[in-house]
């Protein structure tokens, strides 16, 4: 893999670049769909690529190793052939899903054990393991095993959560490093950067992490319960450590104001479930504000989603009509809403890269802030 940095931002650490894979180029800032099971609800993969435009996708560890399981995933060649998705593929480690499946695993320095949510099952991810699951699963881009500790976590809790991460890390780079690909494709491995909201914590994890030399790094354990500004200022204490010529991706973040704020302080890479989970209940960003499409006051509103035509919906359908869809419980209108959500951040992310490119991020910024947190 490699990155080109191409253009800075003069009043923010906002920054463009691009991302080449063996499966094609990313120009960051990205925002990447997240296709938990191989798919991104409700969207086919055409919608994904010529309607919403995204240059890549997201698969999850752990859904993916009990369903369809790792034997099958062989078999088909890795995910990019059993899905039929031909652009980049980053793959989560299944780290936030040992957090958030507490009640329900058991941390040990081997690893985690945890039993599944479909069956029952028991089963151990170890560092070794989950490398060699993501091998199978073919991602571009693999994530490192972590422990994702809550955003409430003590400094106690939280000093002894990174310990573990970070030893669970330098095995996770000596299994990567002594295994290869199986695939005609390279992978790369992107370390995770943990600390919870202490400043030392994230700096210690960011200097480790940067030690490692590797092609890309994550912001882990944020947008996790903690408040919104101490995601913002943790953000900023683990970039001023991390190498300015490798991508930067935050972790399950967030809302279109965190993204902006985020590529303000330096971020390159965002994923979320938001726009497709909002979007199935009827939740719909625009350029102008957030509409709730079961509010009475669209019953009889004929103008597109978004004025200023964010998404290819917009051309085809009505807020009235899509009301009408979420109101009487038609798939239809999930999956218009997920799609119209979707484009949209990605209409926001590019905007985002024009405006870098061309010197005037910094007050567009300021004006979209301004417009995304209203309620319509």
């Amino acid at each position: 893999m490699d990155f080109k940095l191409h253009n800075t931002d003069a009043k923010s650490g906002a920054r463009t670049g691009e991302l080449t894979t063996d499966h094609g180029k990313i120009k960051t800032p990205i925002f990447m769909p997240v296709g938990t099971l191989g798919s991104v609800k409700g969207i086919h993969q055409h919608e994904l690529k010529e309607d919403i435009n995204a240059e890549i996708i997201l698969g999850n560890t752990y859904h993916l190793y009990l369903r369809p399981g790792l034997d099958v995933l062989e078999q088909a060649g890795g995910l990019h052939k059993f899905n039929g998705w031909d652009r980049p593929i980053l793959t989560d480690s299944g780290g936030f899903q040992v957090f958030s499946l507490a009640e329900n695993r058991k941390l040990t320095e081997e690893g985690a054990i945890f039993r599944s949510h479909i069956d029952g099952s028991k089963h151990m991810f170890t560092p070794e393991n989950v490398m060699d699951t993501q091998r199978v699963i073919g991602a571009d881009i693999i994530m490192a095993f972590d422990e994702c500790p809550p955003g409430t976590s003590s400094y106690e809790y939280a000093e002894k959560s990174l310990g573990l991460t970070q030893r669970w890390l330098e095995r996770c780079v000596d299994r990567f490093d002594s295994t290869k690909g199986k695939y005609a494709y390279s992978q790369t491995l992107f370390p995770i950067v943990q600390g919870c909201v202490y400043r030392d914590l994230r700096i210690k994890a960011a200097e480790h992490v940067a030690s490692l030399n590797r092609d890309g790094y994550a912001i882990g354990g944020l947008a996790v319960g903690e408040p919104t500004n101490d995601m913002y200022e943790m953000i900023e204490v683990v970039n001023q450590v991390l190498p300015e010529d490798k991508p930067r991706y935050l972790m399950g973040v967030g809302t279109p104001i965190n993204i902006l704020e985020a590529i303000s302080r330096g971020v390159d890479m965002f994923d979320c479930v938001m726009p497709t989970r909002n979007g199935r209940n009827g939740m719909i960003f625009t350029s102008e504000g957030t509409l709730n499409m079961r509010n009475l006051k669209w019953a009889n509103d004929f103008s597109p989603l978004d004025s200023n035509g964010t998404s290819y919906v917009d051309s085809f359908y009505s807020k009235a009509y899509v009301r009408h869809l979420i109101r009487s419980n038609e798939l239809l209108g999930a999956q218009i809403c997920s799609i119209h959500n979707l484009a949209f951040y990605l209409w926001l992310v590019r905007e985002a890269r024009e405006k870098i490119d061309t010197g005037t991020f910094y007050e567009w910024k300021k004006v979209m802030v301004e417009k995304l947190g209203r309620r319509l």
